[in-house]
C-alpha cells in the first residue's frame, strides 16, 4: 500500500500517518516526489483495515500495490531511483559503463585492462575474483588475491570496482574491496545469499537469471531491498531460448518493461547476452537507444589468451571504437530529448 499525501501536507501530518502505520506493527517509508510526498506501507496491510487512513489530516488517498514486489515497484516509488556510487550516478540520465575482463587472471593483465577501460571513458572496472564455472575443472578465479588486485587497480586509475559475490561467506571480503557487489545469473534466486547481501551496506547489481521472467527478477530484487539495501541495479544479460547461434537471447524489451514496472536503474550486458564480440557493438547501441542506464562489457588485453569468455571479449581497438559510438549516441539522444521510456 502507498499513502499519497496532499501537496500542502505538513510534516506533522506525515508524522501522524507514520505513527498510525507503525502502531499497527507495520513499517513506513517516506518518499518525496517533485509534487507530493508518498508514504509506503511495508507488511500485511490488512492490519490497517480498521483504520480510516484516507480520513487522516493531509492524506489524499491510499492505493493498494498490485505487484508481489513492493519496494521495487514503481507503484511504491514513482520517481526513478538514482544510485550514487562515490560520485558516479547510475540512473541519472547519463549512461554508465562497466568494463573489464571476465576474470582477474594476474596483476599485469588486470592493470593493462584497467588502463584500456579508463582510456575509453568507463566509470567502473569489472573483473571476477570468484568465478562460478559450469565445469569444476575450469579456472575458478584468484579469490582474495584477485580482490586485492582490483582494489589496487582502483587506486591507480580512479575507476570504481564491481565484482561478483558467489557465497554468503564471500560477502564480507567482496564488500571490503568492491564498490558494487554483483549477484550473477546463476544466483539470482539464491534467496539466502540475496538476504545477506542486502545487509552488507553496499549497492548490489542483480543479473537476470538464465531463464527468469521479469516478475521473478524483480521479486529477487525485493529480497535484497527488504533486507535493507535500497540501491539495487538490474542487469539484463540475456536468457536461454531455443536459439543456438548466440550464447543467450538478449531481451532488449526487458529495458522498457522494467522501466514501466520498477523505479530501479537497469543496465545491459551485451557480452553475455550474445557471446560474440562482433555483436557487442550493435547490441550496446540498441541498449542505449532503448533507454538503458548503462552497459556492462568484457574487455581483455588479449582475448585469444583469456582464461574465460575470450570469444565475447573486446580488444582495446574494438572497445575504444564502441565507446566513441556510445558517447555520440547518448549525447545525440540527450540533445534531441529522445527519451524512449513512456511512464504514463
Amino acid at each position: 500500500m502507498v499513502i499519497i499525501m496532499r501537496p500542502e501536507a505538513t510534516l506533522e501530518n506525515i508524522a501522524e500517518v507514520k505513527k498510525v502505520i507503525e502502531s499497527a506493527g507495520l513499517e513506513a517509508k517516506i518518499m518525496e516526489g517533485a509534487q507530493q510526498k508518498i508514504v509506503g506501507v511495508i507488511g500485511d496491510k490488512t492490519k490497517l483495515v480498521s483504520v480510516a487512513i484516507d480520513a487522516l489530516p493531509g492524506v489524499e488517498s491510499s492505493v493498494a500495490i498490485s505487484k508481489s514486489y513492493k519496494l521495487a515497484s514503481r507503484e511504491f516509488h514513482p520517481q526513478n531511483t538514482v544510485i550514487d556510487v562515490g560520485g558516479v550516478k547510475i540512473g541519472g540520465g547519463v549512461p554508465v559503463v562497466m568494463a573489464g575482463p571476465c576474470a582477474v587472471e594476474s596483476r599485469e593483465q588486470l592493470f593493462e585492462a584497467a588502463d584500456i577501460v579508463k582510456a575509453g571513458g568507463a566509470q567502473f572496472l569489472r573483473g571476477g575474483a570468484y568465478k562460478p564455472r559450469t565445469s569444476p575443472y575450469s579456472f575458478q578465479g584468484l579469490e582474495i588475491e584477485g580482490l586485492k588486485y582490483l582494489a589496487e587497480a582502483r587506486e591507480r586509475t580512479g575507476l570504481k570496482i564491481i565484482t561478483e559475490v558467489t557465497t554468503v561467506e564471500g560477502i564480507a571480503p567482496v564488500a571490503e574491496y568492491s564498490d558494487i557487489l554483483q549477484i550473477g545469473a546463476r544466483n539470482m534466486q539464491n534467496f539466502g545469499l540475496l538476504k545477506e547481501v542486502g545487509k552488507c551496506g553496499k549497492p548490489v547489481m542483480l543479473k537476470r537469471g538464465l531463464a527468469a521472467t521479469i516478475d521473478e527478477w524483480l521479486n529477487a530484487a525485493e529480497y535484497i531491498m527488504n533486507a535493507g539495501m535500497p540501491d539495487v541495479i538490474l542487469c539484463e544479460r540475456g536468457i536461454r531460448t531455443y536459439e543456438t547461434y548466440t550464447r543467450n537471447t538478449l531481451d532488449m524489451s526487458a529495458v522498457a518493461a522494467v522501466k514501466h514496472l520498477s523505479h530501479l536503474p537497469i543496465i545491459v550486458d551485451p557480452s553475455h547476452g550474445t557471446g560474440k564480440w562482433r555483436m557487442i557493438k550493435p547490441m550496446a547501441f540498441a541498449a542505449i537507444a532503448a533507454g538503458a542506464d548503462g552497459l556492462m562489457m568484457e574487455v581483455h588485453p588479449n582475448p585469444a589468451k583469456a582464461l574465460s569468455d575470450g570469444s565475447q571479449s573486446l580488444t582495446k581497438e574494438h572497445y575504444l571504437d564502441l565507446m566513441n559510438g556510445v558517447k555520440k549516441l547518448a549525447e545525440f539522444m540527450r540533445a534531441e530529448n529522445l527519451n524512449p521510456i513512456v511512464l504514463d
